[in-house]
C-alpha cells in the first residue's frame, strides 16, 4: 500500500512540475493570451490554479492551509513568483493528502478519500494545460510539440531510480 501511496504523490509531484514547466516556457505574451475576447488570460487562469489549491486546501486541510489570494482569477505579474506559488501549493497539497492516508483520515468536507482531492486537482490543472495550449494556439503564440513534449509527455513517461 505504501508504494501505491509514493506512486500516487510522484504523479502529483509530476503534474506539478509540467504544470510550472508550461509557465517557464511559454512564449513573449503568451501570459497574456486568451481563446475568446471574454476568456480568462493564461495569466488568470495560472492564478486561478493556484486560488483553487489554496481554497480547497484552507476547507478540506486548514492545517496545511496558507494564504488564500482574494481573487479566484487574479492574475499575478511576475513569472517567477507565480512558479514559486505553484510550488508552496503544490508541496501544502501533496503534504496534506500524505499526512491524511497515513493517519487515515478523511479531508474535512468532502471527498471519499484524500487521493479523490488529489486526482480532482490534476484534472482540474489538466483541463487548464489545455485552455492553455488552446489560448497559445488561437493567439498566434503556439508551443510547438518540440518544446512542449519534453516539458509534459517526457516527464510523466521518465523512470525513476525507485521505479527501476
Amino acid at each position: 500500500m505504501q508504494d501505491l501511496l509514493v506512486a500516487v504523490l510522484d504523479s502529483w509531484d509530476r503534474g506539478n512540475r509540467i504544470l510550472t514547466n508550461l509557465l517557464q516556457s511559454l512564449p513573449e505574451g503568451g501570459l497574456e493570451a486568451r481563446a475568446t475576447a471574454g476568456s480568462p488570460s493564461v495569466r488568470q487562469m495560472f492564478g486561478h490554479m493556484y486560488h483553487e489549491r489554496m481554497i480547497s486546501l484552507q476547507e478540506e486541510t486548514p492545517e496545511f492551509a496558507g494564504g488564500v489570494p482574494e481573487k479566484e482569477w487574479a492574475a499575478v505579474e511576475d513569472r517567477a513568483q507565480m512558479a514559486e506559488l505553484l510550488a508552496d501549493s503544490g508541496r501544502r497539497v501533496r503534504n496534506a493528502v500524505d499526512s491524511r492516508v497515513r493517519q487515515g483520515r478523511q479531508l474535512d468536507l468532502s471527498y471519499d478519500h484524500p487521493i479523490l482531492f488529489l486526482q480532482l486537482l490534476s484534472f482540474h490543472e489538466a483541463y487548464h494545460h489545455g485552455q492553455i495550449k488552446l489560448a497559445l494556439k488561437l493567439s498566434g503564440v503556439p508551443l510547438s510539440d518540440d518544446v512542449a513534449g519534453p516539458l509534459t509527455w517526457d516527464v510523466w513517461r521518465r523512470r525513476t531510480a525507485a521505479a527501476d
